[in-house]
């Protein structure tokens, strides 16, 4: 796997590990091989930025061709024993015709001092699209628990902003009332229009590809933020992208055994809901399901992916200074606990 070396000089460090919240990105050059790169870094993430092992969201200043990108995140995936479950998530959504990130291993160095297994993964921006041949549109994140297309919280408070939970990653403000009006229409349109109303606001047939991936991979998380929402411009209709895949594959966010079927089914946002409300779309999704359950999200399928990323990364983990105790045996064993979540 590539060998990134992320250089900041020691006062610009000093002040990232004093504020772990700072969202401005400070001076650094990061190195791989013989190529030299002026970027800003801050480390990224939520409740990960607490960790030992920090998650780093790293720009340049100017568009990078190497990366294609603006912008790079370089998640240490701390919690997940195994280093794989987010990019193995990804490439199972690209497997069933999903918009994804796309993400690879590297080896990280800090000012020369290793770091250990990091995944880079690809922001979700106006390249994301054009890399994508996708026309231009608004993008926005969902940031907190709040992005669950309801009039209230994930707990069923009543929302002070039905824009509550969403940052506006491409766009203008225009595009915040566009959003509003969605989430509107989404809890206002009658039972027996929702059908025909709603396509005319969401790409039904991308989201219930999205539903499939997260009820497949158990991302807890998933229905309230860990999202992109994207409008395409050609359709006037949004799409939704999947974000933040590490608590998957049977183990929670702290890492711990999560049980194979704790994600019902059934979604638990409004939005999911009344679309599964729907006997048309909700005969799509379990279509879509026998499918995959029969052709991708096996053990035939999946087991060759799942051991060629251990592979990649298996000589790099004696070299992670934040690696656990048998590090090596717990990677092999958490290859056959996914296999195992798969069955």
């Amino acid at each position: 796997i590539p060998k990134y070396n992320l250089l900041i000089k020691s006062r610009h460090l000093r002040r990232l590990e004093n504020d772990v919240w700072n969202e401005r990105l400070l001076p650094s050059k990061l190195v791989i091989d013989d190529y030299e790169f002026d970027s800003g870094v801050t480390y990224r993430g939520d409740h990960v930025r607490i960790f030992p092992k920090k998650s780093y969201r790293v720009g340049f200043k100017v568009y990078n061709e190497f990366f294609q990108a603006d912008e790079i995140h370089l998640n240490a995936e701390f919690r997940d024993p195994s280093l794989i479950r987010n990019k193995l998530s990804f490439d199972f959504f690209h497997l069933i015709g999903g918009l994804a990130p796309n993400a690879q291993h590297v080896f990280l160095e800090l000012n020369g001092k290793p770091q250990g297994v990091y995944l880079q993964i690809e922001s979700v921006d106006r390249n994301f699209l054009k890399n994508r041949n996708l026309p231009e549109g608004p993008i926005f994140y969902a940031t907190t628990n709040k992005a669950t297309f309801s009039l209230l919280t994930a707990d069923n408070e009543p929302k002070k902003s039905l824009l509550s939970g969403y940052e506006l990653k491409e766009g203008d403000e225009e595009d915040f009332l566009d959003l509003e009006n969605l989430i509107i229409q989404i809890n206002t349109i009658p039972r027996e229009e929702f059908g025909e109303e709603i396509k005319k606001y969401v790409d039904v047939q991308k989201y219930l590809i999205w539903l499939c991936g997260i009820v497949c991979t158990q991302n807890f998380d998933a229905f309230i933020h860990n999202y992109a929402l994207y409008k395409n411009s050609d359709t006037g209709l949004y799409e939704i992208i999947p974000w933040d895949y590490d608590a998957t594959w049977g183990r929670d966010w702290d890492g711990e055994k999560m049980e194979y079927d704790y994600v019902p089914i059934e979604g638990y946002n409004t939005l999911t809901a009344r679309i599964l409300d729907v006997k048309e779309f909700r005969e799509q999704y379990k279509n879509m399901l026998d499918e995959i359950l029969t052709t991708t999200f096996t053990t035939d399928r999946l087991e060759p992916i799942i051991t060629n990323l251990m592979n990649k990364i298996e000589p790099y983990i004696p070299l992670d200074p934040y690696k656990r105790k048998n590090a090596l045996n717990i990677l092999k064993r958490e290859r056959e606990y996914i296999l195992q979540f798969i069955e």
